[in-house]
């Protein structure tokens, strides 16, 4: 039987007012292997940009891994380790009988890797000086400041509704 990998992702999400031009960046780490990603959209907010960043790490795996997924973003971390975003989901999407989740669309894309995965969820302290974490700010700010973003389609259909 095959054993299963084990891969270390850092994520990170950013965005220039909120909303605002944002952006994401990961690093993924496999055995002495790194990898960066990042991108960013016009329109968004810093939540949302912190949940792609996992989605985007999460989806570049090519098989089934084990994953310590590091963010500095607290209400990542708690809403999937403390099982919120399952709650949420399981009362489509609410909250509350009058309060609506946000990004229903990012939590959903979540979970789905989450039942394919095995996922530690990990909060660091952003800017403290964890060297994984520094880059993939660097890349989230980067990627924040390019030219020709494109639409943040979720943030977009999710505000018409407001």
């Amino acid at each position: 039987m095959k054993k299963t990998k084990h891969v270390t992702i850092y994520t990170d999400g950013a965005c220039l007012g909120n909303p605002g031009p944002g952006g994401y960046g990961v690093i993924l780490l496999y055995r002495g292997h790194k990898r960066e990603l990042s991108g960013g959209y016009d329109k968004t907010t810093n939540n949302r940009m912190e949940i792609m960043a996992a989605i985007v790490g999460l989806e570049a795996l090519k098989e089934k891994c084990q994953v310590t997924l590091y963010s500095d973003s607290e209400y990542l971390v708690k809403a999937m380790s403390r099982g919120w975003a399952q709650r949420w989901r399981a009362n489509r999407w609410q909250r509350s009988k009058r309060e609506k989740v946000l990004n229903p669309d990012l939590w959903e894309r979540l979970l789905q890797l989450c039942d394919h995965h095995e996922i530690k969820f990990s909060w660091v302290k952003g800017h403290a000086g964890t060297l994984e974490n520094r880059r993939c700010d660097e890349l989230a700010m980067q990627a924040a400041q390019q030219p020709n973003l494109p639409d943040d389609e979720g943030y977009i259909s999710q505000n018409k509704t407001r």
